[in-house]
C-alpha cells in the first residue's frame, strides 16, 4: 500500500454527527469511508463497539483538503 492509499481516522463520535461531515466533506469531492463496528456486529450476530458511534476515515492525501473543514464542523459541533 502506498502512502496515497492509506487513510487516517478524523472522527468517532455519534453518527448523526459524521453524518454532517461526510456531507460537508463530500462538497469538496471528499467521500469518507465511514466504519460502525455496532451495525456491523449485530448484523453478524453479536455485539460489540458503542450503538449509534461512527468512525470516519479520509485517505491521508486529502488531509490538506479537508483539514479546514474539519476544524471549523467539530468546533460548530463543540466537539
Amino acid at each position: 500500500m502506498s502512502n496515497n492509499e492509506e487513510t487516517t481516522r478524523i472522527y468517532t463520535g455519534p453518527t448523526m454527527l459524521a453524518k454532517g461531515l461526510v456531507a460537508r466533506l463530500n462538497e469538496l469531492g471528499i467521500t469518507p469511508i465511514e466504519r460502525n463496528d455496532n451495525e456491523s456486529s449485530v448484523q453478524a450476530g453479536f455485539s460489540y463497539g458503542i450503538a449509534g458511534q461512527s468512525m470516519l476515515f479520509i485517505r491521508k492525501d486529502e488531509m490538506a483538503i479537508a483539514e479546514e473543514t474539519i476544524a471549523t464542523y467539530l468546533k460548530e459541533i463543540n466537539e
